[in-house]
Order: structure tokens, then sequence, then C-alpha cells
């Protein structure tokens, strides 16, 4: 993995994405092999780390709209079983992630079998009857930024083929531009971000159910580059498992708002001195947010606030590398 590659592929984002959007915008959308919702008992969304993340989000929405969604871990020893009426889609940026690959070659021959990566002659591919690229290029850094942002793109489009077109490619549009503003503006709250991140002893990404990806990709961000101590939850779950720990110092939380639960988690943290930074739009009490157009809308919080980690990670990450600490 390389820092400077990271914070290439991070700016490089909003390009990527628009690349994208045009592609599945063409008369010959990838999307247009896929069926209908009518002709499906369920569908199951396979994936491990950062394809696990976007696969939870957009299974929620699937399971919102009265669809039977699941987003499971490529890993489990308790899969869904293969039929005739199971949508299966294996998520893996490169195409050859084991656990993706195998856990797809079960549902051949039985269900539709899709794949999501960004090399469709990989041997994901080879295991589905559809293959939905991602068309995020070469990560410069090793790391799966462009391509978290892809796949959570081409599993929105996906979605929307299957709800009779929400969303749509236009939907996703305003995220380029919320993606673009973000990076343009970043010294305006970068420095100070990275400053109340570095003093933490442990940070905490905290999102609503339905952008819970938004949380556990941030984290990671901040455990795979610069080696922090991150940790991703969701908002109101977090009331029942980590507010324990605001008890020790040092505690900082990257706050998604949106939650009916933000009031409560955020009456925990000024009441024990927390630090916290709010994403997208301001909450009372933080010490810092980070704004973006659009900052309410569901569509373009999914796709353009992990930015924030990511250009922070790729901060903390250089300065780590300057003074030899990873």
């Amino acid at each position: 993995m390389k820092h400077d590659g990271f914070l290439a592929d991070v700016l490089r984002a909003p390009e990527a994405l628009a690349g994208l959007l045009d592609e599945y915008a063409a008369a010959s959308s990838p999307v247009d092999s896929l069926p209908s919702a009518g002709s499906l008992q369920r569908v199951v969304l396979i994936g491990m780390g950062s394809s696990g993340f976007a696969a939870v989000t957009v299974a929620a929405r699937l399971r919102a709209t009265g669809i039977d969604a699941v987003a499971e871990l490529a890993s489990t020893g308790s899969p869904t079983p293969p039929g005739p009426g199971t949508l299966a889609v294996g998520v893996s940026a490169s195409g050859s992630t084991a656990e993706t690959v195998e856990a797809l070659a079960r549902h051949r021959g039985s269900g539709l079998a899709v794949a999501v990566t960004n090399d469709p002659s990989s041997p994901l591919a080879e295991e589905a009857d559809v293959t939905l690229p991602l068309l995020a290029g070469v990560e410069e850094g090793g790391v799966a930024c462009l391509t978290f942002q892809a796949t959570l793109a081409v599993l929105h489009l996906l979605a929307g083929r299957l709800l009779g077109g929400h969303p749509s490619v236009a939907d996703l549009r305003p995220a380029v531009d919320a993606a673009d503003a973000l990076r343009d503006g970043r010294q305006a709250w970068l420095p100070e971000l990275c400053a109340l991140l570095g003093e933490a002893t442990s940070i905490h990404t905290v999102a609503p159910a339905e952008r819970l990806s938004s949380a556990l990709q941030s984290a990671l961000m901040l455990r795979e580059g610069p080696r922090l101590q991150a940790h991703g939850h969701e908002t109101g779950d977090w009331l029942h498992v980590d507010v324990y720990l605001t008890k020790r110092p040092g505690y900082a939380a990257l706050l998604f708002p949106g939650s009916r639960f933000d009031t409560d988690v955020m009456r925990w943290l000024t009441e024990r001195g927390s630090t916290v930074i709010a994403v997208g739009c301001p909450v009372d009490g933080a010490a810092l947010t980070v704004p973006f157009p659009s900052g309410d809308d569901l569509l373009v919080q999914a796709l353009v606030e992990t930015g924030v980690a990511e250009l922070a990670a790729a901060e903390l990450w250089r300065r780590g590398v300057e003074a030899a600490l990873v």
C-alpha cells in the first residue's frame, strides 16, 4: 500500500464516479440484463470487507421496499441456500476473493448469479450469469476506496433496476458535485479534523443503520492506512454497546447524522467530554462540522461522506510515514 497513491485515488473519486454513471446511463446499460423484482423470491448480496459493507446498506434499502434481501458474509458457515427464485450477487472488487467466488458458485445454475467486480475477466465473473463492472480503474494506493464508492453506486443501480427505476443514474448524479465540493473545500476543515483525530486515543464512527456502510468503511480507512484505533457502529446500537468507552479519556466520534437516536448519542458524548465531528450536517455540541452539498440526501450521503475519513486517513498516514510510525 502507498500513502501518496491512496491520496491520488481519494482525490480522483468524483471523476471516477462521473465516468461510472456515464457508462451506466448508456443505451445498453449493464443493469439491463437484470430481471424485475416481481420474478424474484429473494436477493442475497455476498461479500467481504468493503464489498460487504456496501452490501449492508443496499440490502437495507431493498428491504425497506418490501423485497426479501440480505447482505451475507461470504465466509458464513450457514449460507442462503440456492433456489430458482434467488438473485445472488457476489461482490468483490478484485473478483478473486476466494470466499466470494466459492459462495457465488453455489448459486450458479439455480437462480441468477451476478458478479459485481472491477475485473470482468476474474474468477468471480466466470461464475456469474451477469457481470456488472465497477469501472474504477487501478487503485494506486492499494486501498479499496474507489472500488467501494463504485460498489455502492452499482449496487444502488441494481436496486433501482429491481425497483422499477429508482434510484437511477440521475438520482446518483448530485453525489459527483458533492464529492468535488468536499475535496475542493478540504483546507477549511481538514487541518482541524486531523488535529482532533490525532489527539484521540480511539476513534469511533457512528452512522444510522440505513448508512451503516459509512461507519464501517470510514473506520476501515483509518485502520488500514494510518493504523489508528477506529471502530464502526450503528447509531442506535451505539447506546447499547459502545457508550461505556466514553468514560475513558481521548474518545472521538465521527458522527454521520440522520438517526432518530442522534440526540441520545450526543447527550452521552457531550456529558462525558468526548470529541464529536459531524459529517454533512451540523449537530449541536459538535466540535467541528464537515459540510458538503446535499448533505441531507441519503444517496449523496452514502456515496460522499466516507470521503471525509479517507482524506483524514491520507493526511494522517502521510504524517505517520514521515515520522516512521506506520
